[in-house]
């Protein structure tokens, strides 16, 4: 037998407030059409104030929690996938541990921008199959919108905030691609191309948080190829194709790179799950989000082979295999 790491439960929460793009037209030379044909994007969630991540991805892990039918103290770990912390430290995880009421367990923060939540999957599997925990909180959450500049109208009109989660448990399966659970996933960073995508403050340099600075162009570029590489090195490694993929649930970062990649791979749009429109960027919190929204949607059933895909700034990028 064969210890998979199974995703029995998944949740979300949004910001009730919802940003429109024509809210930006009174304040950039933007509109709402300028925006749709660059992004897809038509509108996002921005947190109120005081919202916080840790209040976002807090009320995201209950969701998760109920879907499983389970509490927090039946939980052992928790790893939160996110940029935008609530405080330099401590982390962002034990913010939401302490929030659940979990005394028990660890919990720590994981940050690869865009692609946190891939990261934090891949290693929340790894802890599962050493041992080091039976079930596991795996959170993204983000409040972009407090490093945003709004007067840069080529980023401040593509993010928003928001959290999503799941719940990993342990369980046998047979060792074959036929098993629910995590089948395999692959990592991969390359800081050279650090100022590609990046935020122009921190707490050994500038002492503030700074705002987030992005090269468009080039990140579209490596975006498409990086995704389809690291795709490809995943199925490959199970023996398997893109025409097995049930549905790809691929970083909401823009609906362009999103088809372009989908077309690469040689897969049709109508299996790929978009909230993009929606929900804009909302970096380590997209793959989540689009988890929970397919799964409510119908889109994403029990023994459906998702292909999980992204990319953020570093630059860093992976994906993982995983059977609903």
């Amino acid at each position: 037998m064969t210890t998979r790491a199974v995703v029995t439960g998944v949740g979300h929460h949004l910001p009730e407030r919802v940003v429109a793009n024509a809210e930006f037209e009174a304040m950039l030379d933007t509109s709402d059409a300028w925006i749709r044909s660059r992004s897809g994007i038509e509108r996002r969630h921005f947190a109120a104030e005081g919202e916080t991540s840790s209040i976002l991805g807090t009320k995201a892990a209950e969701a998760a929690l109920a879907d499983a039918g389970r509490s927090a103290d039946d939980i052992d770990a928790i790893l939160v996938a996110t940029s935008t912390p609530d405080l330099t430290f401590p982390s962002t995880a034990t913010m939401i541990q302490a929030e659940l009421g979990m005394t028990g367990g660890y919990a720590f923060d994981i940050q690869a921008v865009c692609t946190g939540f891939v990261y934090a999957l891949a290693n929340a599997n790894a802890l599962i199959l050493a041992g080091q925990a039976r079930r596991i909180l795996v959170i993204g959450t983000e409040t972009f919108s407090r490093i945003m500049d709004w007067k840069d109208r080529s980023t401040c009109v593509l993010f928003g905030d928001g959290a999503g989660a799941v719940v990993l448990e342990a369980q046998e399966g047979t060792g074959t691609t036929a098993d629910r659970g995590i089948l395999a996933t692959d990592l991969h960073s390359d800081g050279r191309f650090r100022e590609l995508l990046y935020v122009d403050g921190g707490v050994s340099t500038t002492g503030r948080s700074g705002h987030l600075r992005m090269q468009g162009r080039e990140v579209f570029r490596h975006a498409v190829e990086k995704l389809a590489e690291t795709a490809e090195t995943t199925l490959a490694e199970l023996g398997l194709s893109s025409g097995d993929i049930d549905r790809i649930v691929p970083h909401q970062a823009n609906l362009r790179i999103i088809r372009a990649t989908a077309q690469k791979m040689g897969i049709p749009l109508e299996r790929v799950i978009l909230t993009v429109q929606d929900h804009g960027n909302t970096s380590a919190a997209s793959i989540p989000l689009a988890l929970s929204i397919g799964k409510a949607r119908g889109q994403i059933r029990r023994g459906n082979l998702l292909l999980l895909e992204a990319i953020g700034g570093g630059l860093t990028w992976g994906s993982v295999v995983l059977r609903w």
